[in-house]
């Protein structure tokens, strides 16, 4: 009678299981196939807590997601924050100007700033180092533009495949409403991009934004908010408005999360795994009911 066990030598030639690859072990956590975006992200939720994703991967994933979601005009540069050159000017008075904002790409407008005639990449002013004579329009590179609605996961597919970097934003009469640039996108996913010039005076982290609205930045310090918008936020515990938010919501702040205080609105829009980096802050009509955190995932 044979033995149909098989041999010590096939079993060590039998071949091992590879180890199960992060997608394997991710898709062991589905049950069902995520029917939305929401049920997409309690599965990455639930694939965090197992510690299959770090925070970082999990907030890349997450700016991955919201960034096909958004739009031009959720994250540009309004036009009253843009800093543009006007093309009669002559080089040698745009200089000092184009050092201070250290800028790589300057919109170039005529006569009127809804006129962008033009972008200006600061690398190419070295030219008049060579040339006295030359003029600004001589040195501009087209520009694009695009509407406020276009979707930042378009957007981006477009500035790889055109090898440009700033596009001009403009509203449905034409005019300019603000600049978008491929940072501004990327940071949507990887969080901030600091660089040499990032380095923002503290009496410019809070910025006019529209109406009733600012952009602040979360290391702003809570006493210096409470000043600028008649509020009481708490700051016993805490020195600036970020750390305010993540003891509120009892974890690190993340794109999406807002809370309601003093009506105000306080919305993060960017984030990254350690901390919170710019709120949006709006002002809400005065109607008497009582604020508390809200945690939007």
């Amino acid at each position: 009678m044979s033995d149909s066990s098989p041999s010590p030598a096939y079993a060590a030639r039998a071949p091992k299981h590879p180890p199960k690859t992060f997608f394997e072990r991710l898709s062991a956590l589905i049950h069902r196939e995520p029917e939305d975006r929401e049920d997409l992200k309690a599965v990455l939720e639930a694939a965090y807590g197992r510690d299959l994703l770090d925070a970082e991967a999990l907030s890349m994933i997450e700016g991955v997601l919201a960034v096909s979601e958004l739009a031009a005009g959720d994250i540009m540069i309004p036009r009253s924050r843009m800093d543009m050159l006007e093309v009669s000017e002559p080089i040698e008075a745009l200089l000092p100007g184009v050092i201070e904002t250290a800028h790589s790409r300057f919109p170039v407008y005529e006569e009127s700033r809804d006129n962008v005639i033009g972008i200006l990449l600061a690398k190419d002013l070295l030219r008049c180092v060579v040339d006295r004579h030359l003029e600004l329009r001589t040195l501009l590179r087209p520009a694009v533009f695009i509407p406020e609605s276009k979707k930042l996961n378009v957007l981006l597919r477009e500035f790889r495949s055109n090898r440009n970097h700033i596009a001009i934003v403009v509203d449905e009469h034409g005019g300019t409403a603000g600049l978008i640039t491929i940072e501004d996108v990327l940071e949507q996913i990887v969080g901030e991009i600091e660089d040499e010039y990032d380095d923002i005076d503290v009496e410019q982290s809070i910025l006019p934004d529209g109406k009733n609205r600012w952009r602040v930045m979360a290391t702003t310090s809570i006493r210096r908010f409470n000043e600028t918008f008649g509020s009481s936020l708490d700051d016993d515990e805490y020195d600036t408005v970020g750390g305010w938010m993540a003891g509120n919501l009892g974890r690190i702040p993340r794109r999406g999360d807002h809370i309601e205080r003093d009506n105000l609105k306080l919305d993060v829009i960017r984030a990254d795994a350690r901390r919170a980096l710019w709120l949006r802050v709006a002002r809400l009509p005065n109607d008497g009911s009582e604020s508390t955190p809200i945690d939007e995932r």
